[in-house]
């Protein structure tokens, strides 16, 4: 099908498993976040077999082991990464620990698929590049607000397609609710977390870069501010960015920590795609004043305006690439230069940013 006339193209439908059972064994080590679960979830969807957990917090461990009952809980991380049936590690430790577990994993023969913010320092992104040249194993990275939205899924493959020419502007609102209550400690640190441009933010240049189809870009200016938050002094609770990409295309990004309470879900995460011939609109997790399901896409272009609901419709293919890249050792899922470009691009983001006030 053609979708460049943007009125006949419909998702393609949910994506079958790559593997069959034990010919991809992965494991989880480190569960300080909670995408720890959608990671898992992608791999085993994907046709991936989970084997080993380990953390260091045995409530933790009890909690995932209940949650995927066929995983063995591990003794030690030397358990897993001994374990030479074991071909890749997923990890969602500390932000600031993400990368010293990728070199272990790497170091031990074995591939590494981490939560983003995939490391916080320069220092660790060139730490992370050398080893990776070094072994040859890949530094995946879980930028999950592209790759596991289907409407961020859908989006890409409009754009592959003509369906709104050539892509000029990406404008990316990134609100997330705050639930400090619930909170880690490290969570409120930023050397831990890095800094919001360099944790959430991670989404939001990382979209910048593929629906621009750009390599590099420049950030132009970038801000952060603790607007309410005084009881978490090294909370950024605000921060955006401006971005122009190696290919004369703009990026724009808003994250912050406001979503109020009587939102329906943890935030109205939204992208804006500006081509020469059309524009996107993407409402990932919700469509504001309606029950109705998320994964909502608008296109409009010199033939029309339609809307696609496209929940359930479209499935994650990055997963089963992934596995299959990890296996044929090729780069179809996203290029190491991508994974790596999007995350030093956050972390200029944040060390350059001009703190604009708030309560600091």
């Amino acid at each position: 099908m053609n979708v460049s006339d943007g009125m006949n193209y419909a998702p393609i439908g949910k994506y079958n498993p790559v593997v069959k059972p034990g010919e991809f064994v992965f494991a989880a080590v480190g569960l300080d976040h909670g995408h720890i679960y959608g990671m898992s979830e992608g791999l085993l969807e994907a046709g991936a077999t989970l084997k080993w957990v380990y953390d260091p917090d045995p409530a933790k461990m009890e909690a995932f082991c209940k949650r995927f009952s066929q995983v063995k809980p591990a003794r030690s991380e030397d358990e897993v990464l001994g374990d030479k049936e074991v071909l890749l590690v997923a990890g969602a430790c500390v932000a600031s620990e993400r990368c010293a577990l990728g070199l272990r994993v790497m170091n031990a023969g074995k591939d590494y698929f981490t939560d983003k913010a995939p490391l916080t320092t320069l220092e660790q992104l060139k730490a992370a590049k050398e080893t990776c040249a070094k072994t040859g194993k890949k530094y995946a990275v879980y930028y999950a607000e592209r790759i596991h939205s289907e409407t961020a899924v859908f989006a890409g493959q409009l754009i592959a397609e003509g369906a709104i020419g050539r892509v000029i502007q990406v404008l990316g609102l990134g609100p997330h609710r705050l639930g400090a209550p619930g909170r880690p400690d490290w969570f409120f640190i930023k050397e831990k977390y890095g800094g919001i441009l360099c944790d959430i933010g991670s989404h939001q240049i990382e979209q910048i870069l593929y629906y621009t189809g750009a390599k590099d870009a420049t950030v132009v200016r970038s801000q952060i501010a603790n607007y309410h938050h005084p009881q978490y002094p090294g909370l950024d609770d605000f921060g955006d960015a401006t971005l122009v990409t190696d290919n004369g295309a703009t990026g724009y990004f808003r994250v912050d920590w406001f979503t109020p309470d009587g939102l329906q879900t943890w935030g109205d995460g939204r992208s804006f795609i500006l081509g020469t011939e059309g524009f996107i609109e993407q409402r990932k997790y919700m469509n504001i004043g309606t029950p109705n399901s998320p994964a909502h896409l608008y296109l409009a272009n010199g033939k029309g305006e339609t809307h696609f609901d496209v929940h359930g419709k479209v499935g994650f293919p990055y997963f089963g690439s992934l596995i299959l890249d990890c296996l044929n050792r090729t780069e179809n899922a996203m290029t190491q230069e991508h994974a790596f470009k999007a995350a030093e691009l956050c972390v200029k983001a944040q060390l350059q940013a001009v703190d604009i006030g708030g309560l600091r």
